[in-house]
């Protein structure tokens, strides 16, 4: 009898090792495929990233070859560092830019601005281009420095 309870212990054992080294199996199994796609997510990450500051770049570079409006340039060019989580880090380094952009941030555009009246529009035009031509200057540096913008890490 003593045996035969010996030989059930054993069995009830060895299976549940068995279920132990299974579980144990299936975890690793998953581990890696969880770490595979954290992986694959930042690589995404990084991929679109280097994506935006290359856009950074070219609409930087389109402003400074006079290819694209001063105002379009620093919206476009403040909603992509918006983006990319870097408005605060960057608005020291590109002042003048900043200081444009504030002036046209809520400034309506394309269906919006359709829909104002003309004196409305003709303000907002006024103050566009006030703040344009005493900026554009350092606005222009500051795009030719963007051309070349790379973010410190830290």
């Amino acid at each position: 009898m003593q045996i035969v309870l010996i030989i059930i212990a054993m069995l009830i054992v060895a299976g549940l090792s068995m279920y132990a080294t299974i579980l144990l199996l299936r975890l690793k199994k998953q581990t890696a495929a969880n770490k595979a796609a954290l992986q694959a997510q930042q690589q995404a990450l990084e991929q679109k990233r280097q994506e935006l500051l290359g856009d950074i770049r070219y609409i930087a570079a389109a402003m400074t070859e006079d290819r694209c409006e001063i105002s379009e340039g620093v919206y476009r060019i403040a909603k992509l560092f918006e983006l990319l989580s870097l408005t605060e880090r960057v608005s020291g380094e590109f002042p003048a830019f900043y200081e444009h952009f504030e002036v046209i941030k809520s400034h309506p555009i394309r269906d919006a601005r359709a829909q104002l009246q003309k004196q409305e529009r003709m303000r907002l035009d006024l103050q566009r281009m006030k703040s344009e031509s005493a900026l554009q200057e350092n606005i222009l540096l500051e795009a030719k420095r963007m051309t070349q913008f790379e973010p410190v890490t830290h």
